[in-house]
């Protein structure tokens, strides 16, 4: 459910990239209509897909590793690639590009809902994340080519709403359909919504390209891609084979090799896709540290959070989705507000208590126990957290722009932005770790203190990698089966609550690295640029 938190900078990158192909009246709606219902595909899939992980992870007999997959393998290429799609608009026609991404997506999500098993789901699925690796920046890029200083206020405005109202439809939508129907069917639901986007992209909206675009960086994509999906295979299967296995130990140390070629790539091309000496300024790194810790808490949170409710609560695949309404309506009511904090109190402030109001929303989530009431539990925890991330979004873009000069205003945005992308996908593999080992031992003791017999203790041993979704063991009594059920659902209750103090120790520290790193007002960010 990454898709639901606000994704850092997007308005970032429309604001600071020229306007090089001003439409006229008559063609703003529909400008407006295709780069919405693009990105409508791309939140909305995210969306969708996380509430139908439980039921993909029942029908396709599918072990936690393997959900982790259908998520991770989106994820990757979508944050590896992110900076590249945004470059080849500017070099082939931001038109193009967004319209091959479309393309693709569309293509993939055909395949995700014909997939017969998980791992060509999987597959899918990273085919789906390049095609979103083309069409999210490439939406954004067309709106900036598109609308001139004076447009861009009401169009990002347009933008902004029409998308975040797609995002809350989006989960009820899908699990409505997974519930209903069938989950290929979330997959499916982007096919008629790319061939509108198509129509309209070719009839009206004009191309437009940066005559003065550089050469792409081919070699830090590639060298980011594989060294971020090297370390993401050794977290997840750290989880079944264990930390110091060989290949999880050898697969980490050329992961982390891997990302340090790509330093070093970066550091010495001439157009390098994340130019390194954005860094200097202590602001712009303090901001995409803090990114990077609080996004990681909000993406290993909401990925945990429907199997909660499906698997554990009881929830319906439409009410999970529905659970997280009021989170996108603050976020959504709340956006203008916190915009205008930066202007009062300068970033630091904000970017401060933004967090630790989201900390203990996070810590809220570690409240209810099994079959809780939503309106005393989950609700209050979603508003609080709704709010300290809505407080902290809109400062975060504006501190990010202002701490470089205003000529990388873009690329320092699509920086951070790839930066929240990452920060999920990296905690999702990292979080599950402490879920399966707490999983198990929890399992363990309770099924000691219940005194399940030793021949069924073992029947059970397959299914634990399955967490919540485990199978009761056919042939035991009544009696065994009800006391393993609850043992199994408390013993992810457990899991997940240390998941959410993990995320209250993460969000804290955004706000620490806040405090030390941040300017206090805008003249003392420019001044920490040295870039």
């Amino acid at each position: 459910m990454a898709n639901i938190v606000k994704q850092p900078c997007d308005e970032g990158v429309i604001l600071s990239a020229p306007c090089t192909a001003p439409c006229s009246r008559n063609v703003v709606k529909w400008v407006l209509g295709a780069t919405i219902l693009g990105s409508s595909m791309a939140m909305i899939d995210g969306t969708v897909v996380n509430v139908a992980l439980p039921v993909l992870q029942s029908q396709l007999n599918a072990s936690t590793t393997d959900v982790q997959w259908i998520v991770e393998s989106y994820a990757l290429f979508l944050a590896a690639l992110i900076l590249v799609g945004g470059s080849l608009g500017d070099r082939f026609g931001r038109r193009l590009i967004f319209a091959c991404g479309i393309s693709l997506f569309a293509l993939a999500s055909i395949w995700c809902g014909l997939s017969p098993n998980v791992n060509q789901l999987i597959i899918a699925r990273a085919v789906q994340g390049i095609g979103g690796a083309l069409l999210v920046p490439g939406s954004l890029a067309i709106i900036s080519a598109s609308f001139d200083e004076a447009q861009r206020g009401q169009a990002i405005g347009t933008w902004s709403g029409l998308t975040a109202i797609t995002s809350a439809l989006g989960p009820v939508v899908g699990g409505w359909l997974v519930e209903n129907i069938s989950w290929r069917w979330i997959f499916f639901l982007n096919v008629p919504l790319a061939g509108i986007v198509l129509g309209i992209l070719f009839w009206r909206v004009p191309e437009s390209r940066n005559e003065d675009s550089t050469r792409l960086d081919w070699w830090g994509a590639a060298l980011a891609t594989v060294g971020l999906g090297t370390i993401v295979y050794a977290l997840i299967e750290s989880s079944d084979l264990g930390l110091l296995y060989p290949l999880v130990v050898s697969s980490l140390v050329v992961g982390v090799l891997i990302l340090s070629a790509f330093i070093f790539v970066e550091a010495n091309s001439r157009t390098p896709m994340m130019p390194l000496s954005l860094f200097k300024s202590r602001t712009f790194s303090g901001a995409n540290l803090l990114t990077l810790l609080l996004y990681s808490a909000l993406g290993g949170v909401f990925y945990f959070v429907p199997f909660n409710l499906i698997q554990v609560q009881g929830y319906s695949a439409t009410a999970a989705g529905a659970v997280f309404l009021p989170f996108i309506l603050i976020m959504f009511l709340l956006s203008r507000w916190s915009g205008g904090l930066v202007s009062r109190f300068g970033a630091k402030l904000p970017l401060t208590i933004g967090p630790v109001i989201a900390a203990f929303g996070f810590a809220a989530f570690a409240v209810p126990e099994i079959n809780s009431n939503y309106w005393t539990t989950f609700f209050p925890a979603i508003v609080v957290l709704g709010l300290g991330m809505a407080i902290s979004v809109a400062p975060l873009t504006t501190t990010v722009m202002g701490a470089v000069k205003q000529r990388q205003a873009g690329i320092a945005s699509g920086i951070n932005n790839a930066v929240a992308r990452t920060a999920g996908l990296l905690a999702i593999a990292l979080f599950n770790i402490f879920v399966f080992n707490t999983f198990n031992r929890s399992l363990n003791n309770r099924m000691a203190t219940l005194g399940i017999p030793p021949q069924v203790q073992k029947l059970l041993d397959s299914q634990r990698i399955k967490l919540a979704g485990a199978d009761i063991p056919t042939g035991v009594s009544a009696e065994i089966s009800t006391k393993l059920k609850d043992a199994i659902a408390l013993a992810f209750v457990d899991s997940f609550r240390l998941i959410m103090f993990i995320a209250v120790g993460l969000a804290l520290a955004s706000a620490i690295v806040a405090l030390v790193m941040i300017g206090k007002n805008k003249k003392q960010m420019n001044e920490t640029s040295t870039v």
